[in-house]
């Protein structure tokens, strides 16, 4: 029986050429939305479990509260450490210390390359399961070792053996290669870290640090088997509390497991983050697929008169209904397992396209039987969600009424493809006004007034102590080519104010200790260079050398500090007074969609950072090629290299951008395959109007008045499906946007184009079939009566 199921399912689909393929290419389209955004999904809950002892592993993170303000992050003291790991050995089979990563050069003979490094406790690569490829995973325990990543490995030394071979970092540390390891994939926290330095190294100078106060380091821990993660939180809980004054600080653990989706800690637990992301991008998968499975449903009923015949002769002649529910089912599983394979060489087509877009590196498993059998169910799962209601609907006529051609459907019959077609259109229009909000919302961080000049900026960091020796030298040279404004030393980029610390004012409260200032050490130069805007006071100068002792505050630090006329104001910074001598306009330079933050700027040699602004309308290209000579003059054991401010300052929007154009996608695949669904309950109000079309045409009915009469429906259920996604894409994105201090307003006119759009997308896909019906010659109609 089954297989003339699958002979009379392939003779169906053979006999409607073009509504099979409708339905296939429809189907095909939903199905590999979803599997695209279920690789992505999978590839976010799998991260991090690249390491073998993942579900044992957390990273310590520290909670400094007091009455007013909270700050909850990863970035702890080096005592903290020493503690954990000396303190309590029942509950930690490790504990390790690792710093923030920073860009080093390393070289070998002429070869010199720019990578990521971090300083790591000898007992980090093996609690991370670093897979070896040469050398030995405790290797760090040498302070003359270094372990490096294989790409950087081969880069440097090729195909030959790299161990005990020395390398030199930033023209001044020789290392002897003590491990190769296997580059870690993208969705791991350390993706990208070619090297790991030996925490015991002299250069490191986290390791001797003895101040409770002073936070610069990442502390990882792996428990012990059996070991509660909510006890050994509340035994660590006071750990710093002793030894810090102004504020309550303590510490809790959070798993590894947990930390990618972690954007927030409240009430010490993990709040908000990626998890939301991967549970909206699932309910936009699950729609989408649900759109092309209501197309089959609509296609497939809006044939009914086609097939009407065949099921009353087959009941006549004794076919039971769970035999004809049988074979539609089979129809429809036939047709969704070849959707599938359609949609499968879709996926492996777009899958580099989406990788791009999206920042992975997804790869279909087809090796793993896991997959495969997900596939299948998945297959099967979307054939008898699709064939259902066709299944049912169509297997109910009765045999006397379709025989005697009694077997009009009336309004009951239509009425849940109209919802069907309503629930397409609302979520369609739903994704389309949210992509505009997205894209709405990242135009409007770009538009910010940025409180500086950043376009003609480029940064240069010193990474060699030749560079910082002869930076005047440089400078002067440069300076010489007439191609450069000015040149400053600053200790951070204008892309990211990232140091922070608690400064001292006269007339403070307690509350306000923990209230952190972003602090940037400059040179004189750095504010006419970037071009900042004074409101009060002067810039650094070098004709003062007291200006050494002399800040520079923004304007949200002076309303913080309640003093809105500062200048002359004595603080202390670094235990250590300082006078503020001037006020500049606020500056965002850290997350376009967060408030700006308190900044001080102190002259005391910027160091790690060079700013050159390139003179307005000199040749881009000469002055490229001037750095490039000078920098490789003074600086000849590095590669030049470089940033443009405002290039970087861009990446800033890209998680947005990404949610936006992805957004965007699958809205448009959405609304094509809710076009399919008009064209076949346009195709279905047609076939049931035969008659009274040809009745009208006959009594002198021209072809407007027929477009407007099969149209009118189409246009009832576009302006019902706006009715319902106005409301839910207006409380869906007002919600979203409370994420973001800077958010865009929800204007009206959005949702009237919108709407607008959909209402005249809805009239050109339905005019197709409502005017085929309308020239239809109506004694042909009349004698198909």
């Amino acid at each position: 029986m089954l297989r003339n199921y699958f002979k009379l399912a392939l003779r169906n689909l053979q006999r409607n050429k073009v509504h099979g393929s409708i339905n296939i290419i429809g189907l095909a389209l939903g199905m590999a939305i979803a599997l695209v955004i279920g690789l992505w999904i999978k590839d976010e809950l799998s991260f991090d479990h690249y390491h073998t002892n993942h579900r044992r592993l957390a990273e310590v993170l520290l909670l400094q509260t007091n009455k007013e303000h909270a700050y909850a992050g990863p970035t702890c003291a080096t005592p903290l450490g020493k503690a954990l790991s000396s303190g309590y050995r029942d509950a930690f089979e490790h504990v390790a210390m690792v710093s923030w990563t920073f860009p080093v050069i390393t070289a070998y003979g002429d070869k010199h390359f720019s990578d990521t490094m971090m300083y790591a406790q000898a007992e980090f690569p093996g609690m991370f399961t670093y897979h070896m490829i040469r050398g030995r995973v405790d290797a760090l325990k040498d302070p003359s070792t270094i372990l490096i990543a294989h790409s950087l490995a081969t880069a440097l030394f090729g195909n030959n053996d790299p161990i005990g071979k020395s390398v030199k970092l930033d023209n001044f540390l020789d290392l002897q290669v003590g491990g190769v390891y296997e580059d870690l994939p993208l969705n791991t926290t350390f993706a990208g870290t070619k090297a790991l330095l030996p925490w015991e190294n002299k250069t490191n100078g986290l390791k001797d640090v003895t101040d409770w106060d002073d936070h610069g380091m990442r502390i990882f821990v792996q428990l012990r088997d059996k070991i509660s993660l909510a006890q050994t939180n509340a035994r660590i809980r006071d750990i710093p509390k002793p030894f810090i004054k102004q504020w309550l600080e303590q510490c809790m653990l959070q798993p590894l497991d947990k930390l990618h989706f972690a954007s927030e800690i409240i009430d010490g637990k993990a709040q908000g983050g990626g998890i939301q992301i991967v549970w909206l991008m699932g309910v936009i998968g699950a729609f989408v697929l649900l759109l092309a499975c209501i197309n089959f449903m609509n296609l497939s009923t809006a044939r009914s008169e086609r097939r009407a015949k065949e099921v009353g002769i087959r009941k006549t002649i004794g076919t039971l209904r769970s035999q004809l529910i049988g074979q539609f089912l089979v129809e429809s599983i036939l047709t969704a397992f070849m959707a599938g394979l359609i949609a499968l060489l879709l996926v492996q087509l777009t899958l580099p396209f989406f990788d791009n877009l999206a920042g992975k590196a997804m790869g279909v498993p087809y090796s793993e039987p896991v997959f495969w059998a997900c596939f299948i169910g998945f297959t099967l799962l979307t054939g008898l969600l699709a064939g259902s209601y066709p299944a049912f609907y169509l297997s109910a006529f009765k045999p006397i009424k379709v025989l005697k051609g009694l077997s009009r459907a009336g309004r009951g019959a239509i009425l849940p493809r109209e919802i069907l077609v309503v629930l397409q259109f609302t979520v369609s229009l739903t994704l389309i006004i949210g992509t505009v909000i997205v894209f709405r919302q990242i135009q409007t961080a770009r538009d910010r007034p940025m409180g500086f000049q950043q376009t003609g900026l480029v940064t240069v960091g010193i990474n060699t102590e030749e560079l910082f020796k002869n930076y005047d030298a440089l400078r002067n040279d440069l300076l010489q080519t007439g191609l450069f404004d000015n040149i400053a030393q600053s200790s951070q980029s204008t892309i990211n104010f990232n140091n922070n610390n608690s400064l001292i004012w006269p007339g403070m409260d307690s509350s306000q200790l923990s209230i952190f200032f972003r602090n940037v050490t400059v040179t004189p130069e750095f504010g006419p260079t970037i071009r900042w805007n004074i409101a009060q006071g002067r810039n650094f100068s070098r004709a003062f050398p007291t200006d050494s002792d002399a800040m520079i505050i923004n304007e949200t630090a002076a309303k913080i500090m309640g003093k809105p006329h500062p200048l002359g104001l004595m603080v202390k910074f670094w235990d250590r007074p300082f006078r503020i001598i001037g006020v500049v306009k606020d500056m965002f330079t850290n997350d376009p969609y967060r408030a700006v933050e308190p900044a001080l700027f102190i002259e005391r040699g910027g160091t790690g950072t060079i700013t050159l602004r390139i003179k307005d309308g000199a040749p881009l290209q000469s002055a490229m090629t001037s750095m490039a000579a000078a920098f490789k003059r003074y600086n000849p054991s590095s590669p030049f290299m470089y940033q443009f401010n405002d290039t970087q300052f861009a990446l800033k929007f890209e998680s947005e951008e990404r949610l936006g154009k992805l957004a965007g996608i699958f809205a448009g695949l959405a609304i094509f395959i809710s076009c399919l669904g008009l064209f076949a309950l346009a195709s279905f109000m047609a076939e049931q109007r035969t008659k009274e079309i040809g009745i009208r045409k006959v009594l002198g009915a021209g072809m407007l008045n027929l477009w407007s009469l099969l149209s009118r429906d189409f246009i009832k259920l576009s302006t019902i499906s706006l009715f319902l996604a106005i409301p839910l894409a207006y409380y869906g994105m007002h919600a979203w946007l409370q994420n973001y201090d800077v958010r865009t307003t929800l204007p009206w006119w959005i949702f009237a184009g919108a709407g607008l759009g959909m209402v005249l997308l809805t009239l050109a896909t339905v005019s197709f079939q409502s005017l085929s019906a309308a020239r239809r010659n109506p004694v042909r109609s009349l004698r198909m009566e």
